[in-house]
């Protein structure tokens, strides 16, 4: 919850409390003049009486996010806003010049304000940045959180993680230690997909793989990128603390951090980063530029799957300083047998109804390989939708393509295996997790039984959901009472 606080309420002043009376979080008005404090109380605002330059009253809130000086003296506010720094030094401060500045108090202002409002400027133009999920204000404190961490911070991506992920990632680690603070990019399981590999080794990315059940002791913050809850898709303990997240998935439960940027409707999470990095003036070296760059364009299909005015922005503000000569090379990797084997399996084993396409590969090496061979499915005459699976480690593992179809997969793979598995993901690709014993009759331990087994409970279920569920008309109030996916699947690339 945003803490905060305005020093002296002039005309200025009141229009700004107008404008942010219904934002989330707290406001405290201080000013001298009684009648000014007893106006606002009676529009309900919470309004005190008091010298706004003076650190004592200041001291009085012992937490504030984001202070407002809004008097309508200049001499006063900047007094006002000494108070503020010698208080609350890292407090976010918006500061009005007042009345008639001299250009040496004018000059003072600006020096110690992170936004300064003069009576030339639209006062919209600095409000509306601040309401706004892009703000400069949470890039403060991102920073400020950032700075505060003790210890070095393990920055934690999904498991088996993406190129959205990756970079995000080792953005952030860059922004931790232009602060100061020493900091790790780690992740669970494994990155076996080919172009992953490719994007990791060509770019020299130094990233950690973690164990399940290893000693996290070591780590002084913990921060989560591209997915919003320790202990989902990630190995670590769900009562770990933590101080950071950055996510672009809509989350279906409540996300605690000290920090938090979830905006769903921005189409990768490597635009947040790229926007934090352009408001502080930190130019991204050629790693991380072309990391984040290549992140945008997977997660948003290259600019043509929910994507958003930030993710262009982006794009932009990365494009000058990326390679993108090892963004050709990441796209055109070698590819494994196993992952040939796999796209074989898939199109020898496939069962049609209409134009939805199931599969069952079996005992799965590698489960980046289901993906590719969905995609290279779904390129076959009169297929709209394609759902490709297997097994390895005791769970089922699902990954469904679609294009130029009314079904939206995201909401389809949640309908068919969300009561015995983890399922979401976007309209055109999506997947699954179900554990094994949860199918029930699967008990054999053999190979060809086992994929007999699964594969008919899995296909049944998933051509039966299809065969029932609405137009796209009707998903639209179905989306207001589901809060979103589950994220370790809205990731299966």
């Amino acid at each position: 919850m945003v803490s905060r606080l305005m020093l002296g309420c002039g005309s200025v002043g009141h229009a700004i409390v107008e404008s942010v009376a219904d934002w989330s979080g707290g406001l405290v008005v201080v000013d001298e003049s009684e009648n000014r404090v007893e106006t606002l109380r009676t529009e309900g605002l919470s309004a005190t009486q008091g010298d706004p330059t003076d650190p004592d009253v200041v001291a009085q809130r012992p937490e504030v996010d984001l202070a407002f000086v809004c008097g309508d003296d200049p001499e006063r506010n900047w007094r006002a806003a000494r108070a503020v720094r010698e208080v609350h030094p890292d407090t976010y401060l918006l500061v009005y010049t007042g009345e008639g500045p001299s250009r040496e108090r004018r000059a003072d202002l600006a020096d110690i304000a992170d936004e300064l409002i003069d009576p030339g400027t639209a006062l919209v133009d600095h409000l509306l940045p601040l309401t706004a999920g892009d703000t400069a204000f949470r890039t403060h404190e991102l920073q400020r959180t950032l700075r505060d961490i003790e210890g070095k911070l393990g920055i934690f991506m999904h498991d088996n993680p993406d190129p959205d992920a990756i970079a995000s990632a080792v953005a952030l680690e860059g922004m931790a230690e232009s602060v100061g603070t020493e900091a790790e990019t780690c992740y669970f399981g494994a990155i076996s997909h080919q172009e992953n590999r490719a994007f990791v080794n060509l770019l020299d990315l130094n990233l950690r793989n973690v164990d399940e059940g290893a000693d996290l002791s070591e780590f002084g913050g913990i921060a989560l990128v591209d997915h919003s809850s320790p202990g989902v898709n990630d190995q670590l303990p769900e009562e770990m603390p933590v101080d950071v997240v950055i996510d672009h998935h809509p989350p279906n439960h409540p996300v605690e951090a000290r920090f938090v940027d979830l905006r769903s409707g921005v189409g990768a999470t490597s635009s947040l980063l790229a926007g934090h990095l352009e408001r502080l003036d930190i130019c991204p070296d050629e790693r991380i530029a072309t990391g984040l760059l290549y992140g945008i364009r997977v997660d948003t299909k290259d600019f043509t799957r929910e994507v958003s005015v930030a993710d262009f922005e982006a794009a932009a503000f990365l494009l000058p300083h990326a390679d993108t000569s090892i963004l050709e090379r990441v796209e055109t990797p070698s590819v494994s047998a196993d992952t040939f084997e796999t796209i074989s399996r898939a199109i020898r084993n496939r069962e049609l109804d209409g134009t939805v396409l199931a599969s069952c590969v079996g005992a799965l090496s590698d489960r980046d390989a289901l993906a590719q061979a969905a995609d290279r499915l779904l390129n076959m005459d009169g297929v709209t939708v394609t759902l490709v699976f297997g097994f390895m480690d005791g769970t089922v593992y699902v990954s469904a393509r679609a294009r130029g179809t009314d079904v939206d997969l995201g909401e389809t793979m949640r309908a068919a295996f969300g009561q015995i598995g983890s399922a979401g993901g976007h309209a055109d690709m999506a997947g699954a997790q179900i554990p094994l014993g949860l199918l029930g009759e699967v008990e054999d331990d053999e190979e060809e039984s086992l994929s007999t087994i699964v594969g008919e409970i899995i296909t049944d279920r998933f051509f039966e959901t299809v065969r029932s569920r609405p137009g796209p008309n009707d998903f639209d109030a179905e989306r207001e009472r589901v809060a979103a996916f589950d994220i370790q699947l809205a990731d299966d690339e």
